[in-house]
């Protein structure tokens, strides 16, 4: 196939400071489909939580929970006893949900998504398993829960769960809602239990390699010499 179609990898398209750092000021990917704001307050919540000690929860700017999965979704998330940043909109969440998580959650409409998963604090992500955000967690060795909605996330949630060993993916019930009772038992796998342990582990080594893709010498870099090469040759 190669021989026909010659095809050269390249990535992950992670912006440089959060991967080999060889292109100056390089943190971010200059667009957002929604308005941005102050990261500061994020910043300065997690830098108040020890290592590895808060779960990061976004499901991306596409994806819409029906309101019985949001209402199971917070209160498992809650019910873990564990501190988490939730990236979703206030009027989505069960009526009585922000006085009761206000020790324990910090609620915003938008997150510098890769200023958060690099940060120590966190040490696990709760997403839909899109493509972006598992490249970006796993480039910043950072172990997921993936409750994947639609289009490539079963895929992304697979290689997660199954091929890399970084994550687990939760099991909807039979009426089509992935229950508290699920949501907690996963984030507490991957946060406290023994194969957490063991993704966390998996999680750094696939991180080290997508450093070591990106960095001069490395299979991207390679490849991207070699393309540029090419196509100075060909014109």
């Amino acid at each position: 196939m190669s021989k026909v179609f010659p095809v050269l990898t390249i990535g992950p398209t992670v912006p440089s400071f959060y991967l080999d750092k060889r292109v100056a000021n390089d943190k971010t990917y200059d667009i957002n489909l929604f308005q941005s704001e102050p990261s500061t307050p994020i910043t300065n919540w997690l830098n108040t939580k020890p290592q590895g000690s808060v779960v990061y929860v976004a499901f991306g700017s596409m994806a819409t929970l029906p309101e019985e999965q949001m209402e199971e979704l917070a209160w498992g998330l809650l019910n873990t006893n564990i501190d988490f940043l939730w990236v979703v909109r206030e009027e989505k969440l069960p009526g009585d949900f922000l006085r009761a998580s206000a020790d324990k959650a910090m609620i915003v409409q938008w997150s510098p998504q890769l200023e958060v998963l690099s940060n120590k604090a966190v040490g696990c992500f709760f997403s839909h398993g899109g493509w972006n955000s598992t490249t970006e967690a796993l480039s910043l060795g950072v172990p997921m829960v993936v409750m994947p909605q639609w289009t490539d996330q079963t895929t992304d949630a697979k290689f997660v769960q199954d091929v890399w060993g970084v994550g687990v993916r939760v099991t909807v019930g039979g009426d089509g809602v992935v229950r508290r009772e699920e949501i907690e038992g996963c984030v507490r796998e991957v946060m406290e239990g023994e194969r957490g342990k063991e993704m966390k582990r998996n999680a750094r080594k696939w991180s080290d390699l997508a450093k070591e893709a990106m960095s001069e010498g490395g299979t991207s870099d390679v490849n991207i010499d070699a393309f540029m090469s090419n196509l100075i040759a060909s014109s």
